[in-house]
């Protein structure tokens, strides 16, 4: 039986700390997870559309082994600018790889889609998103708020806003498993247009509402119903960081990340799309000393497909309406 963390959120595992930035006006946001020690990090991309800055080096085959944060940002391409900023913040605190004398902060980084979502983009020469990571990283602690806030401030999905949600899950072996989600898809999290969330089965207690499944299912469930029908349909998005505090390998932190995606399908529909830049960061910190046997680690894998699926639930459920928005929010359903 999965329980939830005492927070219910990333921040359960030990070793994270998160910090969002979110400017109203822009409608737009930066989250980052800074780890008290390096931590052991992986990726999967499954969308057709990303945006990502130092995902190459996480690869099992390369040699950096451990990370020291994660950004994720609104802005689409300009959002990669973010990463710029925790990396100094970072620097000020003496945090990177020693490298020929200087340290040097790894920072990878992944970006959604929200330039369209009713926000005030005129920002100038350059964008705002390198001070928003800086003001991100000083902002990180183990208790953080979400839906509309930080790189969820700006989200849509179809039909609703979307937004930042996050979920932890302890499992019997001793392991702690969260996920954290900036919620920004072609597709919908509810079935058809109700209040029912497709990652129902997975819910622990009312996290999201505590709904179910819908009874009967509504006979257009599987209608497909995308964020703009137009022919702008690129623009979408949901980036996302699976982290534990097992013992885990470079290869199995891939996995892991792999492992995520389930949550993707789970809780979206549809996902992993050509529009979509659908991806997920995995972080080990190492923090439970727990090496998994076989059997355990198939849980820890299982589990966390269940907890990103409750994750991105989370980050629709908890969204609030602002001026300008586009969408409705899932409690004025």
């Amino acid at each position: 039986m999965f329980r939830t963390g005492p927070r219910n959120l990333i921040t359960d595992v030990a070793g994270l700390r998160v910090g969002n930035a979110s400017d109203a006006r822009l409608k737009s946001g930066v989250t980052t997870i800074v780890c008290d020690e390096p931590a052991v990090a992986g990726v999967q991309i499954l969308g057709g559309a990303p945006g990502t800055r130092e995902t190459d080096l996480l690869e099992p085959h390369n040699s950096i082994e451990a990370i020291h944060a994660v950004v994720l940002s609104g802005g689409s391409a300009y959002g990669l600018d973010a990463a710029s900023g925790v990396q100094a913040a970072l620097r000020e605190n003496g945090i990177g790889v020693e490298v020929g004398g200087f340290r040097v902060p790894i920072v990878p980084a992944a970006i959604l889609f929200d330039l369209r979502n009713g926000g005030d983009k005129d920002w100038g020469r350059y964008p705002p998103y390198r001070d928003l990571g800086y003001e991100a990283a000083q902002a990180v602690g183990i208790d953080f708020p979400l839906g509309t806030v930080g790189a969820g401030t700006g989200a849509l999905s179809s039909g609703l806003k979307g937004g930042l949600g996050s979920a932890s899950t302890m499992l019997d072996s001793g392991v702690t498993i969260g996920a954290l989600a900036a919620v920004n898809p072609t597709g919908s999290v509810t079935i058809a247009r109700s209040r029912h969330f497709w990652a129902a089965p997975f819910e622990i207690g009312d996290e999201f509402g505590g709904l179910g499944y819908p009874a009967p299912m509504p006979a257009d469930a599987k209608r497909i119903l995308l964020k703009f029908r137009d022919k702008h349909v690129g623009g979408n998005t949901t980036i996302a960081v699976i982290a534990t505090d097992a013992l885990l390998t470079k290869a199995a932190a891939k996995r892991l990340a792999i492992s995520a995606h389930d949550g993707f399908v789970r809780a979206i529909w549809p996902t992993h799309t050509p529009a979509d830049g659908d991806l997920v960061f995995a972080l080990a910190t190492g923090k439970s000393g727990i090496e998994l046997a076989p059997n355990d680690a198939i849980e820890l894998y299982a589990a966390a497909g269940a907890t990103m699926a409750r994750a991105i639930s989370r980050g629709v459920f908890a969204a609030t309406p602002a001026d300008g928005d586009l969408f409705p929010v899932w409690s004025s359903r």
